[in-house]
């Protein structure tokens, strides 16, 4: 019989969702982070206890949300997460306070995990199928970046608009004032994908009934830490993470390294946004007709690569096109690896029906770098001002990207 996979509208509006929901905690913060260190009057290390706390609310999050996903329909937990999400884009257009900030990121920690990230993944290896999985979490991570790309730029735009006059001469209050019409817009527009998700979103009720357990049990995650895949996939996810999470300083690489200013280092960040769609569907389709696990080791070793460059200290304001190629050569492989993460639950071996159960499991360990790679950073980068932090940055992030290639190689060994 042929298996029946949902309509392409169906992943349409899980890429949509799947970026819009991190916009507001993260994005923002990665394509705009001088302004946001500016307008909140933080430094990196202040900004970096933002993240932990988000890391630690999600830390509960994922352990508890992942069976919570296989127990109700995708839709209606990522709609409800999207809405609740832009309200607290409200709180942030306020610039509350530096306690009130990390109040509203451990809120935040609540709705994109608890309520999204496993309902998120299932979906997409719901609407992958047994053939395409590949496509399904290379589409998904690749048509996020395209959205992330096309609202970053849309907030460029916005926030040059209400700049008045040369950037260089804006005051703080200036500044502050065009980047709450960023973040107001963005909230709209979160809040209204989470409305499409509602009505739109939808499985049939056999599938539904087909993906999903009928009560939460202690059984399934017994269950699923007895599979190894489970386990090889914590260490590859963490050291995965910890890369993508040094790609939010690549505009204040941009500023301190290469002397940009603020409006064209948040260019860099939005630039390289628009290379994660190409990299994701690239991969995807490339994983479908090879072996998603040995792309997936690749990745990690282009990974390596652009982060030894980085560290090496020979890029300098004097050498642009370096700090470019570098940056590209990073963004591939971490782009590459967020793309074929969980694609490879099949291969390992992991039932459809536990997906939540599995994603929560393995998020538990691979998604800490959101408690303590944002402290780290903002240590190396206040500790070290300059080229020297960030260098410190990159030497640590090359160490991963090894044990995230060696993991790797293991798994392609045993699942190939």
């Amino acid at each position: 019989m042929t298996e029946k996979k949902p309509p392409w509208y169906f992943l349409a509006l899980l890429i949509l969702a799947g970026e819009a929901v991190f916009f507001l905690p993260f994005v923002l913060s990665r394509v705009f982070r001088p302004t946001v260190l500016e307008v909140f009057h933080l430094d990196n290390t202040q900004l970096g206890y933002c993240f932990s706390v988000y890391g630690l609310v999600a830390l509960l999050s994922y352990i508890f949300g992942g069976p919570l996903a296989d127990k109700y329909p995708p839709r209606k937990l990522i709609a409800v997460a999207l809405c609740l999400t832009g309200i607290g884009g409200w709180v942030y257009a306020s610039f509350p306070n530096y306690f009130s900030l990390k109040l509203l990121y451990a809120y935040w920690g609540f709705t994109t995990i608890f309520l999204f990230w496993a309902p998120m993944i299932k979906a997409a290896r719901i609407w992958g199928g047994s053939s395409s999985q590949g496509k399904a979490y290379g589409f998904l991570d690749g048509g996020r970046g395209m959205v992330g790309a096309l609202l970053s730029t849309l907030g460029l735009f916005i926030f040059s608009l209400f700049i008045q006059g040369e950037i260089q001469n804006a005051s703080t209050a200036d500044i502050q004032a065009a980047f709450r019409y960023v973040i107001l817009l963005t909230s709209a527009l979160v809040i209204l994908i989470g409305i499409l998700v509602w009505f739109f979103m939808k499985l049939g009720y056999e599938q539904e009934q087909a993906v999903s357990v009928q009560k939460i049990s202690l059984h399934q995650i017994k269950e699923v830490l007895k599979l190894p895949s489970v386990w090889f996939l914590m260490i590859i996810i963490l050291c995965a993470y910890v890369s993508y999470k040094v790609t939010d300083i690549f505009s204040l690489y941009a500023s301190d390294v290469m002397s940009f200013d603020q409006i064209k280092a948040a260019g860099v960040g939005s630039m390289l946004l628009y290379g994660r769609p190409i990299i994701g569907v690239s991969i995807g389709i490339l994983a479908d007709r090879t072996q998603i696990s040995l792309c997936l080791f690749i990745s990690f070793v282009i990974t390596l690569i652009g982060t030894l460059l980085l560290a090496s200290g020979i890029i300098t304001a004097q050498v642009p096109l370096l700090f470019f190629i570098s940056v590209i050569i990073l963004a591939i492989g971490v782009y590459a690896a967020r793309s074929l993460y969980f694609a490879v639950m099949k291969k390992g071996k992991i039932p459809i029906l536990l997906t939540g159960t599995a994603v929560g499991i393995i998020s538990l360990v691979g998604f800490t770098p959101d408690i303590f790679m944002g402290p780290l950073l903002g240590w190396f980068l206040d500790g070290f001002p300059g080229a020297l932090g960030h260098q410190y940055v990159f030497g640590l992030l090359s160490i991963f990207s090894f044990m995230g290639g060696l993991a790797s190689f293991i798994f392609y060994k045993k699942y190939p």
